[in-house]
């Protein structure tokens, strides 16, 4: 018997469809009647793995049980984009904001450094987790997005980071990474490497399980309160309680407004042949995006499959999450679309895998973690799909937080960060799809005139982009 779950009958994503069976073994049966432990972490994804593997590495005798929904790594730790990146929702210039510009600046290197920690760790305990730091490609493909592109190395000169950490490169020097169509030149940071997110969440689950930590599968958490986890099979008593729910936080009592779930939607090719990648490149693994408003985002996997994805969804009313919704024909045609515009020798490759899942949104686009040390409630999330290294930062600090250490992790501008709730129905629905359609039509109007929207610009800058 294995635990490797569909969505709408089919498989969940192309990483988990990849697994070895080894890999998709029942990690826990779930609770049955109530139970007392010293960490009770709500979610099995990233951030609770994360948390529970760094609190135990510090304290073999912490008792630390976890509850999932489903099972280890169902939520978007096991569907993303395989971006183990030094990405962070809010900007520098936000960041130094609420701290200074010397914190702000500490942050980032911090994120640049997580990428490293979550190698470390891998090699370290063997896991294969398809790891290649190849760096990630920002492509301008007009001469706005390549203006773009120089501001936006300007701006990182302007906090102090040098060509070793962001660079612009000429469209030789970019075709010397990708060959992609109409390509003017690109960014690059080498603080970025692909892996496989299902291979990353269930190995860390494994180890997490075989070291001790009780991991309840199948138990949905319905409330979270003061030293106490409420689900349908029994409450869980802890004086310290983590919620590591991200997009799936709506499903908790009264936190339908603490983080919007919005949809990414991915999907991968074939493996194609060797030919085919000498003419596209990136035989570094190199993950990409290009300049456009609306993100898109690929890599190239290590059985040579381009997989890629993009936020064009629309969010759903009522904060409504749907297995049903992790597909939408549209979107994935009109993601096919983009990947043969960016990639036209891949136009005959065949689309094996289509897939995709909610991500958690704050209501003013900042990441967060904290622990209130009155009620015992932690919380870490809303990474705006920047979540595969940004929760491994979370589960150290929150390690760091719940065993009272003083830590220059503890003192990042995100600790203790509390954005407000989204607004009710339906106002929570036509502003976060008003800001799809902006930027939707932003990119058609740039296309077609190649002026910048002002009206995106706006938006970007409210969100912290």
């Amino acid at each position: 018997m294995n635990a490797r779950p569909e969505s709408a009958g089919e498989p969940l994503s192309l990483w988990w469809d990849q697994l070895p069976d080894e890999l998709t073994m029942p990690l826990g049966a779930p609770l049955d009647g109530d139970a007392d432990y010293d960490i009770a972490i709500v979610g099995g994804g990233y951030t609770g793995l994360w948390t529970a593997y760094y609190l135990q590495q510090a304290d073999p005798a912490l008792r630390i049980c976890i509850l999932e929904a489903h099972v280890a790594g169902f939520g978007a730790s096991g569907r993303n984009g395989g971006w183990a990146s030094a990405l962070f929702p809010s900007s520098l210039r936000q960041l130094a904001e609420r701290s200074d510009r010397e914190t702000a600046v500490r942050m980032k290197r911090t994120m640049h450094d997580t990428v490293d920690e979550i190698g470390r760790v891998a090699s370290a305990e063997g896991w294969d987790i398809e790891w290649r730091k190849g760096g990630t490609l920002g492509i301008a493909r007009s001469p706005l997005q390549l203006q773009r592109a120089e501001d936006e190395i300007a701006d990182m000169r302007s906090w102090g980071f040098g060509a070793d950490d962001y660079s612009l490169l000429s469209a030789d020097e970019t075709a010397n990474h990708v060959r992609m169509a109409d390509s003017l030149g690109a960014t690059f940071t080498p603080h970025c490497a692909a892996i496989n997110p299902a291979r990353l969440v269930r190995l860390l689950a494994m180890t997490v399980a075989a070291r001790g930590v009780r991991i309840f599968e199948r138990t949905p958490a319905t409330a979270i309160e003061p030293g106490l986890v409420r689900t349908r099979h029994g409450s869980v008593r802890a004086p310290i309680i983590v919620r590591a729910t991200e997009g799936y936080t709506s499903s908790l009592a009264g936190q339908r407004r603490v983080l919007a779930p919005v949809y990414s939607l991915m999907l991968a090719t074939e493996p194609l042949p060797e030919d085919l990648w000498n003419v596209i490149g990136l035989a570094g693994r190199e993950t990409f995006h290009d300049g456009r408003n609306l993100i898109i985002y690929g890599q190239r996997t290590a059985d040579g499959r381009l997989a890629f994805g993009g936020r064009g969804a629309p969010y759903h009313f009522g904060s409504r999450i749907d297995p049903v919704q992790d597909r939408n024909a549209d979107v994935h045609s009109a993601l096919r679309d983009v990947l043969v515009d960016l990639f036209p020798a891949a136009a005959q490759a065949r689309i094996t895998h289509t897939w995709g899942g909610p991500l958690g949104i704050a209501r003013d686009w900042w990441a967060s973690v904290g622990l209130d040390r009155t009620t015992g409630l932690a919380w870490a999330g809303g990474y705006v799909g920047d979540g595969v290294g940004t929760s491994n930062l979370s589960g150290r600090t929150l390690a760091d937080l719940i065993r009272e250490q003083a830590t220059d992790l503890t003192t990042l501008p995100w600790v203790g960060h509390h954005s407000r709730n989204w607004e009710p129905e339906p106002f929570r629905w036509l502003g976060t799809n008003l800001g799809l359609q902006v930027m939707t039509r932003a990119d058609a109007k740039e296309q077609r005139t190649g002026k910048e929207s002002r009206v995106a610009g706006i938006f970007a800058r409210k969100i912290g982009h």
